[in-house]
């Protein structure tokens, strides 16, 4: 189990790109020349994921082995990249103390950002590797409260979570996230069977779902 990166954004209502306002990586086990890419990579996901998260949602995106969780609480998103084997309950119950803690030290000064900040938040370093163990995770569970009742998206692919008639290929191109050498790199490596919906449904017997379903309710309660 692997925590790769965690951030938070602000996330405009009319639609421009959000705002990395703060972010805490570790990229050691990519190859050293890979690390560069993958760090512009994440701020780019991270951007298209949280611009794409409504106020109120949790949700996921797949990529290959990782998942990208995704939780906006009014305008104020954190986001997670975790492996396939990082547990969902976990790492929702992580973005909520993120968005908690970010508040505390914060307040509401974050409303007024204009640019991505690049100064340094101890506790998100400290987060990236305390929750390493899913298991210090779900002591939060015990502490939280007011999402019980809160579905959780799943989309199946990057390309699922983009509006109608955007390509991820096109915001690629289009991203100053990512330099030229590293949208070569994501260019090359697209898979366009990306772009064919999933159904995610066991109990599903048709394409009704195009890709997208719902994990079931998460009790913050539960012991």
């Amino acid at each position: 189990m692997k925590i790769t990166s965690l951030l938070v954004l602000k996330c405009h209502t009319e639609g421009s790109d959000p705002i990395i306002l703060a972010n805490a990586s570790d990229v050691s086990h990519f190859g050293y020349f890979q690390r560069s890419s993958i760090r512009e990579f994440i701020v780019f996901v991270s951007r298209t994921v949280a611009k794409r998260t409504p106020p109120g949602q949790r949700q996921s995106v797949q990529h290959e082995e990782y998942m990208v969780h995704s939780y906006n609480r009014n305008g104020l998103c954190a986001i997670g990249f975790m492996d396939g084997h990082y547990p969902v309950r976990s790492a929702f119950s992580l973005l909520n103390q993120m968005i908690d803690e970010y508040q505390k030290s914060f307040g509401e000064s974050w409303r007024t950002a204009q640019a991505d900040s690049t100064q340094n938040w101890p506790y998100l370093d400290e987060a990236l590797t305390k929750f390493q163990d899913p298991a210090e995770a779900d002591k939060l569970l015990k502490i939280q409260r007011e999402l019980d009742e809160t579905k959780i998206i799943l989309h199946k692919t990057i390309d699922s979570v983009l509006a109608r008639g955007e390509k991820l290929d096109s915001l690629v191109e289009k991203s100053s996230d990512l330099s030229a050498a590293s949208q070569v790199h994501v260019l090359e490596h697209y898979n366009p069977i990306w772009h064919y919906p999933v159904c995610m449904c066991e109990s599903c017997t048709s394409c009704c779902c195009f890709g997208v379903t719902t994990y079931p309710s998460i009790d913050y309660n539960q012991n």
